[in-house]
């Protein structure tokens, strides 16, 4: 996929599941997201993409995932073996330290937090399609956890909705290189407009905030 440039003034950035159970030493998923290669380098890229967007004019649009609490899934027919596993687990748990935002990635004023998500996609049973159209996005940038499944499920639907998708290969991770690898070289080709690296992505919102500025 080639890099392909943002549209100014129409491109918001989609910060996936930026919970303490995802991103701190003694969350629940943090080992397993710390044994891979991005583990890294992530949160210091999830910084330099936060902070470039936020420089250049662009809307930060927290997209959280269900906060799990005692009895959710009682009398759900069809729940998923990742929704009862995470139900089990109480992974995000309402109320408690694990379901709080990672300190570094908490929402700012200006930011726009949307509807909790109970699967993959940012956009099922939530608010985000309307809260990007009333802003005139046409342009979405995805970053957080995990590469494949609610990034996937997130890009995947925006696509399906006509919006622009860009994936950042170093602002995510996942729980094993294998997932990681299917999610960008074999699974983005199929819904993902470009796929860059948080290098590109931060030149690329340069360039839209020098766009934006009169």
């Amino acid at each position: 996929m080639a890099a392909t440039e943002l549209a100014p003034q129409h491109t918001a950035l989609l910060l996936v599941d930026p919970y303490n159970d995802f991103l701190s030493d003694g969350g629940k998923l943090w080992p397993r997201i710390a044994a891979t290669r991005n583990a890294a380098g992530l949160h210091a890229n999830l910084r330099a993409v936060l902070d470039a967007a936020r420089a250049a004019g662009v809307p930060v649009v927290i997209v959280p995932h269900h906060r799990y609490d005692h009895g959710d899934l009682d009398g759900w027919k069809f729940m998923t073996p990742y929704q009862a596993g995470s139900a089990r687990a109480l992974v995000f748990q309402k109320g408690e330290w694990g379901g709080e935002w990672h300190p570094d990635f908490a929402p700012r004023p200006g930011d726009i937090v949307v509807k909790e998500h109970w699967a993959s996609s940012g956009f099922a049973n939530t608010d985000l399609d309307l809260q990007l159209r009333q802003r005139a996005i046409t342009h979405v940038v995805l970053i957080g956890l995990v590469a494949n499944t609610c990034i996937e499920g997130t890009g995947r639907n925006a696509s399906e909705l006509g919006y622009h998708v860009t994936l950042v290969r170093d602002a995510t991770a996942a729980f094993s290189d294998e997932a990681l690898h299917a999610a960008h070289e074999i699974n983005a080709a199929s819904f993902a407009h470009q796929l860059v690296s948080t290098e590109q992505l931060v030149a690329q919102l340069a360039a839209l905030g020098d766009a934006t500025r009169p």
